[in-house]
C-alpha cells in the first residue's frame, strides 16, 4: 500500500515560473510527479541508497504508479 504525504515548501519565484513554463510544455507531468522525481534524485545522488527510493525514482520518470 502506498502511502502520500503533502509537503507545503517555499521555492524562489523564478524556479515557480521554470516549473509552470516546463508544466505547459510536458502535459504528461504535473507538480506532484515533478517534485517526486526531484526529491528522490536528490537523495539518491547524495548518499540515500535504499531501493525503495531508486524505485520510486525510476517509476516516477517513467510514469507507473507510484
Amino acid at each position: 500500500m502506498n502511502i502520500t504525504i503533502s509537503i507545503l515548501a517555499e521555492i524562489p519565484e523564478d524556479l515557480h515560473e521554470s516549473l509552470k513554463l516546463y508544466l505547459e510544455n510536458h502535459p504528461t507531468w504535473d507538480q506532484d510527479r515533478t517534485f517526486s522525481a526531484a526529491l528522490s534524485l536528490f537523495l539518491l545522488q547524495n548518499g540515500e541508497s535504499d531501493r525503495s527510493t531508486s524505485r520510486i525514482y525510476l517509476n516516477t520518470l517513467f510514469d507507473y504508479a507510484v
